[in-house]
């Protein structure tokens, strides 16, 4: 009897307008979680377990490696340059800056003559979490089991990963080094001491000898070829590759950026207080009617799917298309559906989103609630878009003529193209909810920042 009381009650508290509900705290509380838990159990919101033991010495080899810019050609920039620990493993601008620039986080500024990198830097929080696409346009894949230890990976056209990488995001600590405009420089660069770049004389399409010019650098440094044996003490120093490093640096990231500990985290273990009636309501939308589920789902709420959801195009752009970015197509060939995926990108997982800004692939948005206005009318939000929220030296690169609209529109995912019809207080519950998503210790990385690094180089 009880049961068949409490579907009822389930099924017709599902069919009121949002805001209907009314009576004592209690009540509306336990009214809106027997609406909202059934919803996430149906999109795959479960709970995260442990990520994987951390060699301690892998992470401590790892830790400097992601922060000594020796890894890059004019010993200028590393990875925590455009994943800032300061500002939760992000840099907070629109497009990232790589080598030739000047400063860290949003105070960064480009050097003359160099390139804004064409998208936004991603946050490595919790990209260890068992993805199988990495990066704005999933060049990197993992083709088969994860953590398995017989994990293979895909890449971008031309590079071919090595065996032994440990996970995917080992796979893609692999790309940065070969990057001109983020981490190698150009032919002709000097580094910082005023000496010959070795690594921009090395030809593009020469992944293999880019790696093993990075790792005779790092190895010319007696502290790191003694981490590295200490660490890999069967294999040979002449035999180490650049991917023992990257297994380093996914090592640091997985036990450094992982964080999960939010208040929905707590409310999936069944702790029905962990959110606020507020937050609980913008659930209800984000697994209902606002529908931004349907690409924001399972258990990181989003980051195994693409979508092409009419962002306004901005930056340099990428490959064969530029100016403009058409983002998975570029890597899919055009008897495999090219057109399909033009101007699509990876849906990003949500946790910690609160903490990421910009958003978008091109930092197009500056805060929640543009995003949220963005999905009411995407047209609109192109035809309009509003160039102040980039830094003024991209409001130039801002691709807002018909013709380049009229290409977007034509593939936008067609929930998109609808619109997602939300008033003023909705939004409002929304972000309370994607606040929620938030990990308190994920608000303060500095902990992780080491005081030095083997290189001698400065760590900001």
């Amino acid at each position: 009897m009880t049961r068949r009381l409490t579907c009822a009650a389930l099924a017709l508290l599902t069919a009121c307008d949002r805001n209907s509900i009314s009576g004592p705290p209690s009540l509306v509380e336990n009214s809106l979680d027997l609406q909202l838990r059934p919803l996430m159990q149906q999109w795959g919101a479960v709970p995260i377990g442990p990520i994987p033991a951390q060699s301690p010495a892998l992470v401590s080899l790892g830790q400097s490696l992601f922060f000594d810019k020796i890894l890059s050609g004019n010993r200028d920039v590393a990875c925590a340059t455009c994943h800032d620990a300061i500002v939760t493993a992000v840099d907070g601008l629109s497009l990232s800056i790589g080598t030739g620039g000047t400063g860290m986080g949003q105070a960064r500024t480009i050097g003359s003559g160099r390139r804004f990198v064409p998208r936004n830097a991603p946050s490595v929080l919790n990209t260890g979490l068992g993805f199988v696409y990495t990066l704005w346009d999933g060049r990197v894949n993992q083709e088969s089991c994860w953590n398995c230890g017989t994990a293979t990976f895909k890449g971008p056209a031309g590079v071919v990963f090595p065996a032994g990488l440990a996970n995917i995001v080992a796979a893609q600590a692999m790309l940065p080094i070969l990057n001109r405009t983020e981490m190698r420089g150009e032919q002709g660069d000097v580094d910082v001491f005023g000496n010959h770049n070795e690594l921009a004389d090395i030809t593009d399409s020469a992944a293999t000898e880019i790696w093993k010019a990075v790792m005779r650098r790092i190895l010319a440094i007696q502290n790191y070829a003694s981490q590295f044996a200490a660490v890999y003490p069967g294999v040979q120093a002449g035999s180490l590759g650049f991917q023992h490093a990257a297994n380093a640096i996914a090592a640091f990231q997985l036990q450094s950026f992982t964080r999960h500990n939010s208040p929905f985290d707590r409310y999936l273990a069944r702790d029905d207080r962990a959110l606020t009636e507020e937050q609980k309501r913008g659930a209800i939308l984000f697994f209902g009617r606002a529908q931004c589920v349907s690409c924001h789902n399972g258990a990181m709420l989003g980051g195994q799917s693409f979508a092409n959801i009419g962002v306004p195009q901005v930056g340099p752009g990428v490959g064969a298309a530029a100016p403009l970015d058409i983002g998975r197509a570029e890597h899919i060939a055009a008897n495999q559906g090219q057109e399909f995926y033009k101007f699509s990108f990876r849906v990003p997982p949500l946790r910690n989103v609160e903490l990421t800004a910009p958003y978008m692939h091109n930092g197009a948005y500056r805060t929640l609630e543009n995003v949220l206005k963005h999905y009411t009318n995407a047209d609109s939000a192109q035809r309009s878009y509003d160039v102040t929220q980039l830094d003024p030296a991209l409001r130039s690169m801002h691709h807002g003529d018909a013709a380049t609209i009229a290409a977007v529109e034509k593939t936008m995912d067609f929930r998109i193209k609808q619109g997602i019809k939300l008033d003023d207080e909705e939004r409002r519950q929304i972000i309370a909810f994607l606040k929620s998503l938030t990990d308190p210790d994920a608000r303060s990385l500095a902990s992780v920042i080491p005081s030095s690094v083997p290189s001698g180089l400065p760590v900001r």
